[in-house]
């Protein structure tokens, strides 16, 4: 009998430890390519000091890191805040009925508008929201609340626009507001990359959101989603992207023609 729960006591601190490892590299996954990685490896510093300390009776460092991991959960939610509303939205992917909740072609529309402005080097940002809400970085532009349409986004990102220097934000099916001012990243990017591509990257760090971006000098487009940036992609690969991450709306469009974007 004590052997029976001996075994079950050591099959559960393997299973106790191996989900602590996936939590861990979980974590590891989420805040990879983040400002949130650094800050990370440095709290692990410091634990690693904090516990040398005590091993060989440095008590003055010992006693300062203790009092300052006594309070490391309040750091970490002011520091980590974004990040942990991030990493609890991608937890919550799976249950989320939030992408499947619209209908509609609006993803052919953006498609088609993005491959025009690409020919004639229309510079624009176009964001598209998925179950995390944006409103937090929208205190900035016009509430336009109108159906998605190619020339409704060839008109807003017109150079004559007052609107074209900020970004479209389409939210369920509706372009929501335009002229929005997006959060830059603190990433190190490459300097071919404006100010479009600095904002795509810096919502895409905080959220959940599609963004694309067509550059103004080159046309080339650029599609930021899921920790990734894609360049000089085709209208085609974009409207599959596009498919792939609203299944929902994607489910009722007729097959993918090459030469409507030519329209």
């Amino acid at each position: 009998m004590f052997d029976i729960l001996l075994r079950l006591h050591n099959i559960v601190e393997v299973i106790d430890i191996i989900i602590v490892a996936v939590v861990i590299y979980w974590l590891m996954l989420m805040f990879k390519g983040s400002k949130a990685e650094r800050m990370l490896w440095g709290l692990g510093v410091i634990i690693i000091v904090y516990f040398v300390s005590q091993r060989v009776e440095l008590l003055t460092l010992h006693w300062i890191l203790s009092n300052f991991l006594g309070s490391i959960i309040i750091f970490i939610i002011v520091v980590f805040q974004q990040d942990i509303r991030r990493a609890l939205v991608q937890m919550g992917k799976p249950f989320s009925t939030a992408d499947i909740k619209v209908a509609g072609e609006y993803l052919d529309e953006i498609t088609k508008a993005v491959s025009s402005m690409s020919r004639k080097r229309t510079g624009a940002l176009i964001a598209l929201e998925r179950s995390m809400d944006l409103g937090d970085y929208l205190e900035i532009g016009v509430e336009v609340d109108s159906r998605v349409t190619k020339e409704l986004l060839l008109s807003i990102f017109d150079t004559a626009s007052p609107l074209h220097d900020g970004a479209a934000v389409v939210r369920k099916g509706r372009i929501f507001k335009a002229g929005c001012i997006l959060p830059l990243t603190e990433r190190e990017v490459r300097k071919s990359m404006g100010t479009r591509h600095r904002a795509a990257i810096g919502l895409a760090e905080e959220t959940d959101a599609v963004i694309i971006v067509v550059s103004e000098e080159t046309g080339e487009i650029t599609f930021v989603a899921e920790d990734a940036v894609n360049e000089r992609i085709e209208p085609a690969w974009l409207l599959g992207e596009l498919k792939r991450l609203f299944p929902a709306v994607a489910a009722g469009f007729r097959q993918y023609l090459p030469w409507r974007f030519g329209q």
